[in-house]
């Protein structure tokens, strides 16, 4: 799927970017694919997913759900604060995309179809203006502090009541501009949350500062009143700047984090070139890519379908999409993948699939389903915020009535501090940020992640299962084993029966030439018995004399004794007058397999191997592998009960499969990776997706897990110790407005920067 709406004329685009008819546009079923797609097993439904704008805190994710469910043939909505993307369930014919939109404004927000290009637009635009607002802040507070220093370092009578008045008109005028233009985005969140009868995390801030100003402003008109003994203009241009400033950051590295995973949502190009009737190719829009098409991929472009390569020759860059590093050779006859980066040269390939049946538009597909996802801790927070903050609007009033009697402006003075303090900012952030951080790494490895809760079950993991078939093997048999009699030389003869291999179809036969590098040899007068082997006159090019050669099984050969017992197949060769070596093959284990299951003991994981295939293969093969505990001879639903029976032992279980029966396995298990290519089942019942198949990286995601937990509790005790010394400092008059600003966002920004650690995470190691 495309996540790119692309209209198909530009008329509609620039309806679109006017905004006269974009709601309407998007009503149009041909529209829709940019945005949504169909719901399996469920017909009329659909999925689809919008990007909202104007959402600043926890209390707007629930707000916007409330929005979107409310509609008719709205079943479902999934809303991520961190990530400002909406996910939506809907019944075509009873819902439309503009009633979406138009209920979204009601309460206060805008939205953009997720993926849309035009919705870089506002996005940027948002930036540079709370990046204005911060540099309005910023230069207003210095010049405040400037004018508010004589009044803390002057002794008592030093300053005239002239001079302090001047000062203070001073600071209210340069104060104003803070008021009007660099808060506007707590005033506007705060006043959305009253109008819709709740309590979000911008009502206590905008609450502090409107108190704060309010108070410093009587004191500035009427002198000589209850209100002339103080003002506070320092602290309010002070808490906003700093507010600002971490909202600012925390902007910048959410999207630094999220980068990874919106560089492959938006990696299709817009267009390419097509041949048409007349042999000449002309640029159209991917989206009108059909299979079967001729398409040319210049040098630097990518690659926007699944195909073939018919002519040319380049290197090409899977990295994003399988987390293979090294650039790969394709040639004509070699698959490509759309997503892909062509790299030297030009390559004419013939498309195979495009658009939403491709394996790009299946890894968009799990990456959009678990960007709205938000991990169990992370509702939590977002179920005690409301509650929390209400308790801190609570103390506040409190504070007021307790302090008023002995000095009404070191009661405001204490109100204010207390709701700019209390604001939960840290404790929303503490969860999302790291596992958005964490997901992103893992992106760029060639993970994807599925659902975002299970990071927290895969820190838990104690016990990995792997399947066999597919899993820990490729789809190939190979040579494991070569015996040959003595003073014969075993890799001349493998180079001689690899030869008269490629005479064959047999997959023993394709297995052993896949064994060994072709070399100058001469094969000639080539007969085979179908089911017993393949001869031939074989001949090397430096000028031996040539010899009949004999491959296949043992009685072909005419040495039946040369079969030795062994578990796995044999192809033996032999000459008329000798036998020459016997191959023995099995199922090709993953390069990365042993050093994979190394990782998981030095992690402290028991690692177990779980087939159907026979006991003796399975054994054999998880003695290649390192692997101990293997059990064969399981069905589907054996493989249930075995998983069952380690959970009931306390074991935290992660399965790693790939096949079809793997389905019900992947489901019950604690945590599930799909690997490689697996079927969709096994995909949809998986947590975690490998798209390239690397075995390694299985213990890199258990250990990004545990180190993901480390930094969630590591957010979670700092904005907890937080709490827990400035609110009784706040309560108790000890902490001014400009310290208790300060710690709020000083909080907020730790807890973003120990997230942004993650995204940086070497997932590799």
């Amino acid at each position: 799927m495309s996540t790119v709406l692309a209209f198909p004329d530009a008329e509609k685009a620039a309806a679109w970017a006017g905004g006269t008819d974009r709601r309407e546009a998007l009503d149009d079923p041909a529209e829709w694919t940019g945005f949504s797609r169909p719901v399996v097993g469920r017909d009329g439904w659909w999925e689809s997913y919008l990007s909202i704008t104007g959402m600043y805190c926890a209390a707007c994710s629930l707000t916007v759900e409330q929005a979107l469910c409310e509609l008719p043939g709205v079943s479902g909505v999934q809303v991520n604060g961190a990530t400002a993307t909406a996910r939506l369930l809907w019944q075509a014919g009873v819902s439309r995309p503009s009633a979406w939109l138009d209920s979204l404004q009601r309460a206060g927000y805008e939205a953009l179809p997720a993926g849309d290009v035009l919705a870089a637009a506002p996005r940027l635009q948002a930036q540079r203006v709370l990046f204005w607002r911060w540099l309005v802040a910023g230069f207003c507070m210095m010049q405040v502090m400037m004018y508010a220093t004589p009044a803390y370092v002057a002794a008592a009578g030093e300053i005239s009541p002239d001079m302090q008045a001047l000062l203070r008109w001073a600071s209210w005028v340069l104060t104003l501009p803070v008021i009007v233009f660099s808060c506007m985005p707590f005033f506007s969140s705060a006043w959305r949350d009253l109008r819709h009868r709740r309590i979000g995390m911008d009502v206590p801030v905008a609450l502090g500062i409107l108190i704060a100003f309010g108070a410093s402003s009587a004191a500035t008109f009427d002198p000589v009143s209850r209100w002339g003994a103080e003002v506070w203009y320092d602290s309010v241009t002070m808490f906003v700047f700093f507010l600002l400033s971490g909202r600012l950051l925390e902007q910048r590295l959410r999207d630094r984090t999220a980068g990874s995973l919106e560089a492959l949502m938006r990696r299709l190009p817009a267009s390419v070139e097509r041949q048409g009737a007349d042999g000449r190719f002309e640029r159209v829009a991917v989206r009108r890519l059909l299979a079967g098409d001729l398409i040319r991929v210049l040098p630097g472009d990518v690659i926007p379908a699944d195909g073939q390569v018919t002519d040319g020759e380049s290197r090409v860059d899977e990295a994003l999409l399988t987390g293979e590093s090294t650039p790969l050779l394709r040639a004509a006859g070699s698959a490509v993948i759309a997503g892909s980066h062509n790299l030297s040269g030009m390559l004419l390939l013939r498309v195979g699939s495009a658009g939403p049946d491709t394996q790009y538009a299946a890894m968009v597909a799990l990456m959009e389903q678990a960007s709205v996802q938000k991990p169990g801790m992370a509702q939590i927070a977002d179920r005690i915020a409301s509650p929390f903050l209400l308790g801190v609007l609570l103390a506040s009033a409190v504070a007021v009535v307790w302090w008023w009697p002995v000095d009404p402006a070191h009661a405001i003075s204490v109100a204010v501090a207390i709701l700019i303090v209390t604001c939960p900012c840290a404790l929303s952030l503490a969860t999302p940020a790291a596992t958005l951080a964490a997901a992103g790494a893992l992106a760029r490895r060639g993970v994807m992640v599925r659902r975002l809760q299970a990071f927290e079950a895969c820190a838990a993991v104690d016990t990995v299962v792997f399947d066999k078939t597919g899993t820990l093997t490729d789809d190939r048999m190979k040579v494991v084993r070569v015996f040959a009699p003595a003073g014969v030389d075993s890799t001349v003869m493998g180079m001689l029966a690899a030869a008269l291999a490629r005479q064959s179809l047999h997959p023993l036969s394709r297995a052993i030439a896949d064994s060994y590098a072709a070399g100058e040899v001469l094969v000639t007068e080539v007969e085979e018995v179908a089911g017993r082997g393949v001869r031939g006159r074989v001949c090397l090019a430096d000028g031996g004399a040539p010899r009949i050669l004999f491959l296949g099984s043992a009685a072909f050969c005419g040495f039946p004794d040369a079969a030795r017992q062994s578990g796995g197949p044999q192809v033996h060769l032999a000459d008329a007058q000798q036998w020459l070596a016997s191959f023995e093959l099995d199922e090709g284990l993953r390069p990365d397999a042993a050093d994979a299951a190394r990782a998981l003991f030095a992690q402290g994981c028991q690692v177990e191997l779980l087939s159907g295939d026979q006991q003796g293969a399975v054994t054999r093969l998880g003695a290649r592998a390192g692997i101990e505990h293997c059990f064969g001879g399981h069905s589907p639903q054996d493989k249930l009960t075995h998983v069952r029976r380690l959970q009931q032992a306390g074991l935290h279980v992660l399965m790693v499969g790939d096949g079809m029966n793997d389905g019900p396995v992947l489901a019950c298990a604690d945590v599930s990776i799909a690997i490689g290519q697996a079927v969709p089942l096994a995909q949809a019942k998986s947590d975690f997706v490998v798209l390239g198949g690397q075995l390694s990286a299985v213990p890199a995601l258990l250990a990004l897990a545990r180190r993901t937990r480390r930094v969630v509790r590591q957010n979670l005790a700092w904005a907890a110790l937080y709490n827990a010394v400035c609110i009784p400092l706040a309560v108790t008059g000890l902490m001014p407005p400009w310290l208790a600003g300060l710690g709020m966002a000083g909080s907020s920004l730790l807890v973003v920067l120990n997230s942004a650690r993650l995204s940086r995470a070497r997932t590799g190691e």
